[in-house]
């Protein structure tokens, strides 16, 4: 009898989290769930506890408890971490997985996109027998479509992008943007942080940071083209002219089920395209004028250093602000703009690396309060 798996599931009453245990519900005959953690949300963990048969011990609310993070993350009672928390709460567990060489099924794009050098002094080490592989769509498609060549052969990876609900807005109506209007995402279904930067494009924008360090590709090689349908997720050009895409319905739990069985595709289908119906595929170059929040990002993450962890920490810090009725949709831009201009050592330690998130969150605290007056 095969072995099952044992996950762990940290950020489970999220939306990643909540996806993935969806998916490990039908495949209980390969996997055991042996922990989860969730945040605020006491009564969906209790209820998520009482369906896997956990204890009050391996269930966990652990907001603000990054300790506790770290220690499952590392348990020897774990095979895979699912690291679906938000923010840059989540890296502490993403470092202690992969010190644990465990394999990391990672959605918390912050963990790379703040501490990227960090995660790659420990993944290329010689000892080091863990893995990484991506949930987030994109990502787990660019992933799958680097199968197809060596590493020298490609030319460019190309991050598709919804647009969000504003893809078609011009910058004044954009002034008067509401929150109801910024959740309204047009084609996926996503927690509230994640869904408003996919309105400023400062998702794609962490998205290209993240991908650089995943896959160690240049910033001038990495592309964001708008392709509204979101049937295609992403694609690689090789350098002979040849560009593999990854096509499929827009729906979390198939790259969720794809990192759970790597190497191996699962035989669970969350619904295939049928090719004889007439498809739409259109592509938009991305407005840089309107949504300047993806400039910005391709910015920090050319000037290295600091930059990527400030304009995370301080996005972070705008986006509830902005969810909070605190300040204008336009403000999420103008604030972390500001703030990245702080930014000025490198992040060669956790230390380091704490200190510029903590200045960050600092400052733009600071920016929305002098916004209130």
């Amino acid at each position: 009898m095969q072995t099952r798996k044992k996950v762990a599931v940290l950020g489970s009453t999220g939306s990643i989290g909540t996806q993935t245990l969806d998916v490990l519900s039908n495949l209980k005959d390969l996997f055991e769930v042996t922990y989860i953690a969730g945040g605020k949300n006491t009564e969906l963990i209790e209820k998520q506890r009482k369906e896997w048969n956990l204890t009050t011990d391996t269930a966990r609310s652990v907001f603000d408890d990054e300790d506790t993070l770290m220690e499952i993350a590392s348990s020897s009672n774990v095979d895979i971490v699912v690291n679906g928390v938000v923010g840059f709460a989540g890296f502490k567990a993403t470092l202690a997985s992969l010190k644990a060489n465990k394999t990391l099924a990672l959605a918390n794009k912050e963990s790379l996109i703040a501490g990227g050098p960090l995660v790659r002094k420990i993944t290329s080490n010689p000892n080091f027998s863990g893995e990484i592989i991506p949930v987030d769509s994109e990502h787990s498609a660019i992933w799958q479509c680097l199968k197809s060549g060596n590493r020298n052969e490609v030319d460019e990876i190309v991050l598709t992008a919804s647009g969000g609900p504003f893809r078609n807005k011009t910058t004044e109506e954009l002034e008067n943007a509401t929150i109801t209007d910024a959740l309204n995402h047009p084609t996926w279904s996503m927690g509230d942080k994640i869904t408003i930067d996919s309105s400023t494009l400062m998702n794609k924008g962490l998205e290209v940071i993240e991908a650089h360090e995943l896959f160690d590709i240049a910033y001038d090689q990495i592309k964001v083209v708008i392709h509204p349908q979101s049937i295609i997720h992403s694609m690689v050009t090789y350098v002979d002219g040849a560009t593999i895409a990854q096509l499929s319905n827009p729906d979390m739990r198939l790259p969720i089920s794809l990192a759970l069985g790597a190497p191996y595709r699962l035989n669970k289908s969350f619904g295939k395209i049928d090719f004889t119906e007439k498809i739409q595929l259109d592509f938009e170059k991305p407005r840089f004028d309107v949504f300047p929040s993806l400039k910005l990002a391709y910015e920090a993450g050319k000037s290295g250093g600091d930059a990527p962890a400030i304009l995370s920490a301080a996005n972070e810090i705008a986006v509830a602000a902005f969810l909070d009725g605190q300040i204008k949709w336009v403000d999420i831009y103008s604030i972390v703009n500001e703030v990245l201009q702080f930014g000025t050592g490198n992040v060669d330690t956790e230390d380091e690396l704490y200190a510029a998130d903590t200045k960050a969150r600092m400052r733009a605290s600071e920016m929305i309060r002098e916004r209130q007056k």
